[in-house]
C-alpha cells in the first residue's frame, strides 16, 4: 500500500513526517546490505551505524548514527528534489555507496574519537576550526583527495578525513598509484589505512545513536522544505542579456530554429551538477541561475538551430562555469 499521500497528486503539500517514509522494503535496504558487506571487508566489524532518514546527509556529533535524505526513499521524491534543487545526492545505488563511505569516515571519526589524538591533528588540522557552508575550494589541490564533488575535503578537517577515508576504503580503488604525484594526500591515505588497521578490532569509545532531525518528526512538507531551503533571490551578475546574445544571436540562422530558453530548461540539471563537481560551486544557486538566463533567452526571443544545439550548450556550459567558478574564488559571480 502506498504511504499517505502518494496517491495524490498534491503529495508534495503533505507534512514529510506523515509520508511514512522508511528505508526498509525500498531500493536504499539492499545498498546498506551491500555497504556492510564492504565493511566487512575492510575489517571494521565492531561499529555499525544506525541508519535513518532526515533532510541531508550526514553524522551529529558525538554519535554512530547516519542520517540518509528523506527523499532517497521514494523515486517521486528524488525528482522534485532534483527539479528543485538541480542536483541528487545519491541518484544511483553506486553513488549512495559513495555517499555512505564518505559518511562512515565521520561515524568512525566520532566512535573512536580520532579527532583528539596528536597524529590526526597533525594530518588534518583541528576539528575545531570554524566549519563554514559557503568554503572557497582550490580545484586540483595536490593536498586533498578527490571523492564527492565540489572538493569537499577542502571544506573542513572532519570532511577531509571522511572524504581520505572514503577513497582508502572504496573497493577495488588504486590510491596508491592514482595519488603517487600527490604527496600531501597520499600521506593521508597511508596514515588512515595504518589507523584503521589499529582501531578496527578495539571496542568504540561512543557508542550514542541518537537522532537528530529524524524523518518522523519533521513538520514541513516537501515544498515547504524546498521554500524555506533555497534562497528565492541570487545576486546576479550584469550583463547577462549580452553575454547570451553573444552565445545565441552568433549562431547561423536556418529552418530548424528552437528556442534557446528549451535548450537551458532541457540541460539545467546536467549542468548544475557538472558545474558543481568541477568548481565547488553548489547547484541550488547555479540552478536559479539558469532558471534566469532561461527566463531571460525567452524574453529576447533568442533561438539556436537544432543543428547547432552542442555549440550552443559548450558556450552555455563555459559561461555559466566561469561564473561558477568567480562565485567559488571571490564569493560573487563578479568583483
Amino acid at each position: 500500500m502506498d504511504a499517505p499521500g502518494f496517491h495524490e497528486a498534491s503529495f508534495g503539500e503533505v507534512p514529510i513526517r506523515q509520508l511514512g517514509l522508511r528505508i526498509a522494503g525500498t531500493p536504499l535496504e539492499p545498498v546498506l546490505a551491500e555497504f556492510g558487506r564492504e565493511l566487512d571487508a575492510v575489517g571494521i566489524t565492531r561499529v555499525r551505524p544506525r541508519y535513518y532518514l532526515s533532510t541531508e546527509w550526514g553524522v551529529p556529533f558525538e554519535t554512530i548514527a547516519m542520517a540518509i535524505p528523506f527523499y532517497l526513499a521514494r523515486p517521486e521524491l528524488a525528482e522534485l528534489h532534483a527539479e528543485r534543487t538541480g542536483m541528487i545526492e545519491g541518484h544511483d545505488p553506486a553513488e549512495v555507496l559513495r555517499y555512505l563511505r564518505h559518511e562512515m569516515g565521520h561515524v568512525l571519526n566520532y566512535a573512536y574519537k580520532l579527532y583528539e589524538r596528536p597524529d590526526w591533528i597533525e594530518h588534518f588540522g583541528a576539528i575545531t576550526q570554524p566549519y563554514v557552508d559557503e568554503y572557497r575550494p582550490e580545484p586540483w589541490s595536490r593536498r586533498h583527495v578527490h571523492h564527492l564533488p565540489g572538493w569537499y575535503a577542502q571544506k573542513h578537517p572532519d570532511e577531509d578525513f571522511a572524504e581520505t577515508f572514503a577513497v582508502w576504503m572504496t573497493p577495488g580503488a588504486t590510491w596508491r598509484a592514482q595519488y603517487a604525484s600527490w604527496p600531501d594526500a597520499l600521506a593521508k591515505l597511508d596514515y588512515c589505512e595504518r589507523l584503521i588497521r589499529e582501531i578496527a578490532p578495539q571496542e568504540p569509545l561512543v557508542t550514542d545513536d541518537e537522532l537528530d532531525e529524524d524523518v518522523e518528526e519533521i513538520e514541513q512538507s516537501p515544498e515547504q522544505f524546498y521554500r524555506d531551503t533555497i534562497a528565492s533571490t541570487l545576486e546576479l551578475p550584469p550583463g547577462l542579456d549580452g553575454a547570451l546574445r553573444a552565445i545565441f544571436l552568433e549562431l547561423p540562422r536556418a529552418d530548424d530554429q528552437q528556442p534557446a530558453a528549451a535548450l537551458i530548461r532541457r540541460h539545467a540539471r546536467a549542468i548544475a551538477r557538472s558545474v558543481y563537481t568541477w568548481t565547488g560551486h553548489f547547484p541550488e544557486p547555479t540552478r536559479l541561475l539558469l532558471r534566469e538566463l532561461a527566463t531571460r533567452a525567452e524574453s529576447e526571443s533568442l533561438t539556436y538551430p537544432a543543428s547547432q544545439e552542442s555549440t550552443a550548450l559548450v558556450a552555455l556550459t563555459a559561461l555559466v562555469t566561469s561564473l561558477g567558478m568567480n562565485f567559488v574564488a571571490r564569493g560573487a559571480y563578479l568583483p
